[in-house]
């Protein structure tokens, strides 16, 4: 077994999971009430593929390759290949909406305007995962919505009425994406790859210790990982 298969299990152990909050866990917890999602951009390998008590879910993914990736997997009931600003779902259509990784390749006032829609499609929480901040990226796989447009901070959720918290560690140990194009496959993910400092393995698990406390401090985290809930009436 190789160092990535090794990191990948202790990635997906529940009690790692648990100790170091990793965004599998952290989805898992958020969903255990949730049996209907719509994953906006849900790229080829969604996470919500571990969150086995959902029995129904829409993927959104508009680059043909992720689609056709994730479609392989069968991680979602049904797919529809649209961009962003093109959903249109009636009130309370899910459980919950989330976004992983998205609105960081939206401008803030697409991004602004499909969180508003959110809310309106989700009956019971919108979830959003996003760096840290603007971290310049370029196109990945030849993706023209890879780009990076936008950079989001927890005191701009919190005004929005997220709860937030960090994920990934602390943003000091990864290295900044340049804005040129490239070779990254994401349907292969290394996960250890933007580590700034070398060798990157020990980083890469001195990071994910503090990850224990960066999960408190969402403002030091590399990632940020917010929850909106909705009020349900009974």
């Amino acid at each position: 077994m190789n160092i990535s298969s090794l990191i990948n299990r202790f990635y997906h152990n529940e009690f790692s999971g648990r100790v170091f909050h990793t965004l599998v866990y952290c989805l898992q917890k958020e969903l255990k009430d949730c049996q209907s999602v719509l994953d906006i951009g849900c790229g080829p390998n969604s996470p919500l593929w571990f969150c086995q008590n959902i029995k129904y879910s829409v993927g959104i993914e508009p680059f043909k390759p992720y689609l056709e990736e994730s479609k392989k997997r069968k991680i979602h009931t049904k797919y529809l290949d649209k961009k962003i600003e093109e959903l249109d779902f009636a009130k309370d259509s899910f459980d919950a909406v989330i976004m992983v990784e998205v609105l960081e390749h939206l401008s803030k006032n697409t991004g602004l305007k499909i969180m508003k829609k959110a809310e309106k499609w989700a009956k019971r929480k919108v979830i959003i995962t996003t760096p840290n901040g603007f971290f310049p990226m370029g196109r990945v796989d030849n993706n023209i919505w890879q780009k990076h447009l936008s950079g989001w901070n927890s005191t701009e959720f919190k005004k929005l009425g997220f709860s937030c918290h960090g994920l990934a560690g602390i943003k000091f140990f990864y290295k900044r994406e340049n804005e040129t194009e490239s070779i990254i496959d994401k349907t292969k993910t290394d996960i250890y790859a933007n580590i700034r400092f070398k060798p990157k393995i020990p980083f890469y698990f001195i990071n994910a210790l503090c990850q224990t406390f960066s999960f408190y401090f969402p403002k030091i985290s590399f990632e940020l990982f917010a929850v909106k809930e909705k009020c349900i009436k009974l």
